[in-house]
């Protein structure tokens, strides 16, 4: 078979659709390993970024631009298709307004995929989504290309698990799932990704697969809930859910640790879970654990707002009304400029709602992105740091621990602090005026 041997040879042209998170870092793993890559996206201001040596990600530097650049090409045009040995699908998967799965932009790019591809194509699906999306959805709309699927195209499924921020674990480091659709796919995707990651974990099915990374962002998601819950409980009975899960963390086995927070973000905690309930209707089967755990992270952020507005009561004998509010950390997660559903933006949604001024400090994000469902915060600017001292804010909210802030400074402003992560504390700094939430 001419493409598995291209693919052992490490001869193939690899097309990786979307330059995000997950495609932008496979890309360049994919080079490196000694493929040739070619990146499309509909964004083509990420494509000048990209030829002119700037990344917009964390996870690929200047330097591994440098060094891939005669590897790599990046475009918007999407009949260069045709020339690709491998196409990679990396767009998102959102959920729409009802909480259901959003598979368009997958639909979408299957469409455009059977208009340009040549026969002897191995076709991968790296986006999260509901166990037999590859079966259903993207094997149908592959065969209007009107090429025999597992004769002249093949299908694979590979979960992404990128973890931004996370130095440790990088692409070509994280042991990768993979499987393919028959014997012949499996076999390509074995010398795929064989190549361009340390380890490869084969699974017998795409759906199976598919199953696999729902159920690990399943398995956080409700841990996480757990927490945040238990925070709740123990705020009550005077606890503090910190050191509670610190000492929990020093058994050795059947406990791991998950922390509570102001709400879930990133791409996949928040939405993958709803993608295995609305599956799940299908067959008539109740996922009430997997809707519970969803409803307390959802509702998180109502309780810090609700926090809030006790402190500034009890402090300033005022509520949230009219009250300036200082929040550190737009970005989901610490050290990182990544806002995809960011519980800061709800946040700063509510407080707003409630008739608080709000403005932001982050390191990682000087200005917030377009978002679907926060336009009307689109480009806010942070507040510069040597202006925070003037600003004269009523309480300042921690929703994002970055290391890069300066904690003393929050709390030489003399006014409350509501800690949602437990920055201040880990930090050892005097806790006067700061309240754990």
């Amino acid at each position: 078979m001419d493409l598995l041997k291209k693919l052992q040879r490490v001869d193939a042209t690899i097309g990786i659709i979307g330059l995000g998170y997950v495609g932008l870092p496979l890309a360049i793993a994919s080079a490196k390993a000694g493929f040739s890559v070619i990146g499309f996206d509909v964004d083509d201001s990420k494509v000048e970024r990209l030829y002119a040596g700037q990344s917009y990600i964390e996870a690929v530097s200047g330097a591994d631009l440098e060094t891939t650049a005669k590897r790599c090409a990046w475009t918007v045009d999407f009949t260069q298709l045709a020339s690709c040995d491998v196409i990679v699908i990396c767009v998102p998967t959102p959920l729409n307004q009802h909480r259901e799965p959003d598979l368009s932009y997958v639909e979408d790019t299957a469409r455009v995929i059977a208009n340009h591809m040549t026969p002897d194509t191995l076709v991968v699906l790296e986006s999260t989504t509901w166990p037999g999306t590859t079966e259903d959805v993207l094997k149908p709309l592959l065969a209007e290309s009107g090429h025999a699927l597992g004769q002249e195209i093949f299908v694979g499924y590979s979960p992404e698990r990128e973890d931004p921020g996370n130095t440790t674990y990088r692409t070509q480091t994280i042991p990768k799932v993979i499987a393919g659709d028959g014997p012949e796919a499996q076999a390509m995707m074995e010398a795929y990704y064989g190549a361009v990651v340390e380890t490869i974990v084969s699974v017998p099915t795409p759906t199976v697969a598919e199953a696999v990374k729902i159920t690990e962002n399943i398995f956080r998601s409700v841990n996480i809930a757990l927490v945040n819950e238990l925070k709740l409980i123990y705020d009550e009975m005077g606890i503090d859910v910190w050191e509670v899960i610190d000492g929990a963390a020093t058994k050795p086995f059947g406990y791991m640790p998950f922390y509570p927070g102001p709400g879930l973000g990133g791409h996949c905690i928040p939405i993958d879970p709803f993608y295995l309930t609305w599956r799940a209707r299908e067959f008539d089967v109740p996922t009430r654990f997997i809707e519970l755990a969803g409803e307390i992270n959802t509702n998180m952020p109502h309780h810090i707002v609700h926090r809030t507005r006790e402190v500034l009561d009890l402090a300033k004998g005022r509520g949230l009304n009219g009250a300036k509010l200082l929040l550190v950390g737009v970005a989901y997660k610490k050290n990182v400029s990544d806002m995809r559903e960011s519980p800061a933006m709800r946040l700063m949604q509510l407080f707003e709602e409630a008739g608080s001024s709000v403005a932001f400090i982050d390191p990682h994000v000087p200005n917030i992105p377009p978002m679907r469902e926060y336009g009307m915060f689109e480009g806010r600017a942070a507040l510069e740091p040597d202006a925070i001292a003037e600003a004269g804010f009523d309480a300042v909210v921690i929703a994002t621990d970055h290391d890069d802030v300066d904690y003393a400074a929050l709390l030489a402003l003399g006014c409350p602090v509501v800690d949602t992560r437990n920055a201040i504390a880990k930090r050892g700094l005097d806790m006067v005026n700061v309240t754990k939430a």
